[in-house]
C-alpha cells in the first residue's frame, strides 16, 4: 500500500515546534495548568525520561518520585514493554474489528486472573474510573439493587459514576446531581450495617490503601465487610489502580488481609506499562453471567477502545517483567527499608507526625509543631492558604534537589 503521508515527519514536528508546548497549552487546554506550573517553579522542559529520571535540556538529572501518579509501575520506557508495542504494531493484526475475537484480550485476562483467585472473568476498558464506572453499573445489576457504598476521602475517578464514590469534595463541588450513593468512614462497621439494613445496597466499594493520604483499612474490616454484604446479597467491590501489580508488597494490596475474596476488582494504571491506557474489571462468573444474560445483550456494556492490541500487549509485556524481575518482592523489600528510615527521623524533626504505608505505597504526614515558634509559623501557613505547607515541601524538592 501505497504511504501517502511522507509528508508528515513527527520528530521535525517537535523539533520545530517543541518550545511552544506551555503557549500551546495555555491556548488550546486547561489554561490553568501552566499557570501553576509557572507559579510554583516547575514549569520544567523535560527532554528525554528512562527508568526513574527525567532529564532537562541542560542534561540536568532529576529523580521521578511522582511516576505518573502511579501509571509508572516499572519506570519509564522498560525495553520489554517498549520492544512488545513495536512487535504488535509491526504484526498488522485485524485488530477493533469488533466481530471476532483475537488472541491477545484472552491471552491477558488469563495471565490477570491467575494472579486473581476466586475471580473468573475479565473486561478491558481504557482507564481507572472505566473499570470503576463498569464495576458500578456491574454490581447494580447483578444485584438489583441501586445503592453503592463508599468512604470518606476515597478517590475512585472523575468521570460522573465514579466522581458519586469519590469521598473528596472539592472534585464533586459543582457536578451535582450524583448518583444516589452514600459515605461511610473507613472501618466503620457499625455504619455499614446500617446501611444495609436499609435493604437498596447493591455494594461497597474500597481502597484497601487509600490513595489520598496513604490511610489503610483497619486489620479484619474488608473480611468483615464482605461477610455483612454477602448476608444482604450486596457485593465487596476492590479498587486497585492505584494499589495494584505490586506496589504495596503483594500483587493486590487486599490480599494482605487473609479470607478476603472480592466480587469485583478494578486494575489500571501500571498495567498500561506507562504507554498505553487499560483498565480492567475482574469479577465472578455469576456477576458477568447475569449483566451478559443472553445474545441480545452481548454489547449491553462495551468500550471502543476496549481490549486493543497495543494495550493487551504493553500488558502482557508488564505481567512477564513483573514475573522475571520479582518486582512485588522487590516492593516489599525495598519499601520495608525506606519506611523504617523515614520513621526513624519522626523523633527528630518536631513538623513529622507519622510514617505509614506498605511495599513502596508510603505516606509522610506533616502536622502542628509542639515548638512555640515554629507553631506560630505554622498557624501563618494554615490560614495563608490551605496546601501551602506542601508546596513549601514539594517546590524546594524539586529546585534544590532535582526529585519530582
Amino acid at each position: 500500500m501505497k504511504d501517502r503521508s511522507q509528508g508528515f515527519d513527527l520528530a521535525r514536528l517537535i523539533e520545530e515546534r517543541g518550545a511552544e508546548r506551555y503557549e500551546l497549552h495555555t491556548r488550546h487546554l486547561n489554561h490553568q495548568l501552566p499557570r501553576m506550573l509557572h507559579t510554583l517553579g516547575f514549569d520544567k522542559v523535560y527532554e528525554r525520561a528512562e527508568g526513574a529520571y527525567f532529564w532537562d535540556a541542560d542534561g540536568n538529572e532529576y529523580l521521578d518520585m511522582l511516576a505518573g501518579f502511579g501509571v509508572m509501575g516499572l519506570g519509564r520506557h522498560h525495553p520489554v514493554v517498549r520492544r512488545a508495542l513495536h512487535d504488535v504494531l509491526d504484526a498488522s493484526l485485524a485488530d477493533l474489528t469488533r466481530f471476532d475475537c483475537q488472541p491477545l484480550p484472552g491471552l491477558l485476562a488469563e495471565k490477570l486472573l491467575a494472579h486473581s483467585p476466586h475471580l473468573d472473568r475479565v473486561f478491558f476498558g481504557n482507564s481507572g474510573t472505566e473499570a470503576v464506572e463498569t464495576a458500578l453499573k456491574f454490581a447494580r445489576y447483578a444485584t438489583g439493587k441501586p445503592r453503592i457504598l463508599y468512604c470518606d476521602h476515597a478517590f475512585h475517578g472523575l468521570t460522573a459514576g465514579s466522581l458519586s464514590v469519590n469521598g473528596e469534595r472539592g472534585f464533586r463541588d459543582g457536578f451535582a446531581p450524583l448518583l444516589p450513593d452514600t459515605a461511610i468512614a473507613l472501618g466503620d462497621l457499625d455504619a455499614l450495617r446500617r446501611e444495609l439494613k436499609r435493604g437498596d445496597v447493591a455494594g461497597l466499594v474500597v481502597e484497601p490503601i487509600q490513595g489520598k493520604g496513604v490511610h489503610a483499612s483497619p486489620p479484619g474490616f474488608l473480611r468483615e465487610a464482605q461477610d455483612l454484604l454477602h448476608r444482604h446479597k450486596a457485593v465487596l467491590v476492590v479498587d486497585e489502580v492505584q494499589t495494584g501489580l505490586g506496589r504495596t508488597g503483594d500483587f493486590y494490596a487486599y490480599q494482605h488481609e487473609e479470607g478476603v475474596e472480592p466480587d469485583l476488582l478494578c486494575v489500571a494504571k501500571a498495567l498500561s506499562g506507562g504507554y498505553v491506557p487499560v483498565g480492567a474489571t475482574i469479577g465472578k462468573d455469576w456477576i458477568f453471567k447475569r449483566v451478559y444474560s443472553s445474545m441480545d445483550r452481548v454489547l449491553v456494556h462495551s468500550a471502543s477502545f476496549g481490549s486493543n492490541a497495543q494495550a493487551m500487549a504493553a500488558g502482557l509485556a508488564v505481567l512477564a517483567v513483573m514475573e522475571d524481575e520479582e518486582t512485588v518482592a522487590n516492593a516489599r523489600r525495598t519499601g520495608d527499608l525506606l519506611r523504617e528510615r523515614l520513621a526513624a527521623l519522626v523523633g527528630r524533626y518536631e513538623l513529622l507526625h507519622e510514617v505509614r504505608g506498605r511495599g513502596l505505597m508510603i505516606g509522610i504526614e506533616f502536622g502542628r509543631p509542639s515548638s512555640l515558634k515554629l507553631r506560630s509559623r505554622w498557624a501563618m501557613l494554615q490560614a495563608a492558604r490551605k496546601g501551602l505547607f506542601a508546596q513549601m515541601v514539594a517546590v524546594p524538592l524539586l529546585q534544590k534537589h532535582r526529585i519530582l
